[in-house]
């Protein structure tokens, strides 16, 4: 098996996979529906009303992440997981419910959105952690780069998929089958074979362990500068199902397919970021930095798109930009963290990923509103280049970081000639002692 898609040679890791796949195409088909069924059925293509959908969704991770992380430390992560996929797919088929028997209003959809925030802060650390029980530690930067990739296939397929089923038989039936695809997940939960997960240290329970997994990020500066440049670029930038919408609806004056294959056109460019980064032995701070200028610069070229059809072809490299930092940052933090604190942090990594959406969102919408859908994305374009830029100039007065621009590949190249300073390999160093530290326990 080639090297991108080594995980899936162990058996709990490939149910694993398959049955996040489908829950996942479910998760992004319904995404698409509730914010076309916001759009055009409940509001008069309002971007403020899908705005605060999307933070009502994501506002839960920013108030419950530290605690959900805790859980995730803590308890048995398959019985967890078996909790949270049966309540998102409960809550997904009663939006389908009350929208096919037309009783659905605009609060029932912030209600709902509400409760599957909730779900999913609780799910995620759980979910980014448990992928630790499936691979050994030398397999976890592959099985976290093939999770993105199970992600953004689903995102490639959800979208389409939504737009024409709400097209044929409107957005109920699109809830409906979300709430059905977290069967897969269950099934596949329950089919894996208990003697092969393997044991994770777990957290001692008592007093102020919140507050242990704040001060080891704080210690962490590594730690600290991928928050900060995933945080800016997630809450202004990473607004997909909302400036897609727009540009759809308000800017080219298309329909439900059209914004449909908006988000699979960029899953193409998501699905490559994502395999390319698991072939990747060793997660880099530079690549993260990197990819995060990329994809301001790669934004600003996509929102001065004058066609539907350049529209669509500028978002694969913004795609592939995106999740090449995503991706490189979820395993340089899981592969350099503690695996008794790995919960914790994870969930303070997504709660800064996705707990800006309160404030960008409805932001970002009312830009896309009052001033034009084009300017909602070159505000996340900018901001995505600045907080890049402004880490590298960081690391280069703090690492002793030297940065060399090429007129060829590579176009940046980024060095650090003084070894008695903190580094970017500091990554592979950690992450060593922590698969020596691992394979010595009994």
């Amino acid at each position: 098996m080639s090297r991108t898609f080594a995980s899936l040679g162990f058996f709990n890791y490939r149910l694993w996979f398959a049955g996040a796949l489908v829950s996942n195409v479910g998760t992004w088909m319904q995404r698409v529906a509730q914010d076309w069924l916001v759009l055009t059925t409940l509001t008069a293509d309002s971007g403020v009303a899908v705005g605060i959908t999307t933070a009502l969704q994501f506002l839960p991770f920013l108030l419950l992440s530290p605690w959900a992380g805790l859980l995730a430390d803590s308890f048995d992560p398959r019985r967890l997981l078996l909790v949270t996929q049966t309540a998102a797919g409960s809550l997904g088929a009663g939006l389908g419910a009350l929208v096919l028997l037309g009783h659905v209003e605009l609060w029932h959809v912030y209600l709902f959105a509400l409760g599957l925030g909730i779900v999913g802060a609780l799910d995620t650390p759980v979910r980014q952690t448990f992928v630790a029980s499936l691979v050994p530690p030398e397999s976890l930067p592959n099985a976290v780069g093939l999770n993105s990739a199970s992600f953004n296939a689903a995102r490639l397929l959800g979208p389409a998929v939504a737009g024409l089923t709400v097209a044929a038989v409107g957005p109920g039936w699109v809830f409906m089958i979300n709430g059905l695809t977290f069967v897969a997940t269950i099934v596949a939960l329950l089919l894996m074979r208990a003697r092969e997960l393997r044991g994770i240290e777990r957290a001692k329970r008592g007093k102020g362990q919140v507050r242990e997994g704040l001060r080891y990020v704080r210690g962490r500066r590594d730690i600290v500068v991928v928050m900060v440049v995933v945080c800016v670029v997630a809450t202004f930038g990473l607004n997909f199902q909302l400036t897609s919408a727009l540009m759809a609806r308000i800017e080219f004056g298309r329909g439900p397919e059209e914004y449909g294959l908006i988000g699979s056109v960029l899953a193409i460019g998501s699905l490559t970021g994502a395999l390319v980064a698991a072939r990747r032995s060793q997660p880099r701070l530079r690549l993260i930095m990197g990819a995060a200028i990329l994809f301001g610069v790669a934004s600003g070229v996509m929102a001065l798109m004058p066609t539907y059809p350049l529209y669509l072809l500028s978002c694969i490299p913004v795609g592939f930009a995106a999740l090449t930092m995503l991706t490189t940052a979820n395993a340089a933090i899981q592969t350099t963290t503690e695996p008794r604190m790995r919960g914790r942090v994870m969930a303070l990594y997504m709660m800064v990923l996705v707990g800006g959406a309160p404030l960008g969102s409805p932001l970002v919408g009312w830009i896309g509103e009052h001033v034009g859908p084009r300017w909602a994305i070159g505000a996340g374009a900018v901001a995505a280049v600045l907080v890049g830029v402004l880490a590298v100039i960081w690391s280069v007065r703090h690492w002793n970081l030297e940065v060399t621009a090429h007129r060829h590949r590579p176009l940046l190249e980024f060095t650090y000639p003084d070894a008695s300073n903190p580094r970017d390999d500091a990554l592979v160093r950690l992450r060593a002692q922590q698969i020596e530290d691992s394979s010595s326990q009994p």
